[in-house]
């Protein structure tokens, strides 16, 4: 069993996906810098947190400051997450 100091230096990765979208190979290799890539979601759609790739929570895109950040609205429904796949 692990104890309450063990739990604390267990590391997550967190990862926020503001969006997806599937581009044709040619149109990808054409990219450059500068290039803008259509996500297909708008900017006030709710985003998925994902800890260690696996989906735990929704949230919206705010600005705080000179800074992106995301604010947690509800747990995540893993079944909508692989669907929107």
């Amino acid at each position: 069993m692990l104890t309450k100091s063990q739990i604390h230096n267990v590391e997550v990765e967190l990862s926020v996906i503001i969006g997806r979208c599937t581009l044709p190979m040619h149109q990808l290799l054409k990219m450059g810098r500068g290039a803008v890539i259509p996500l297909g979601q708008g900017a006030d759609e709710q985003v998925w947190i994902l800890a260690n790739n696996y989906p735990i929570a929704r949230g919206e895109i705010a600005v705080s400051g000179d800074r992106l950040t995301v604010i947690v609205t509800e747990p995540a429904d893993v079944h909508a997450f692989n669907a929107a796949a």
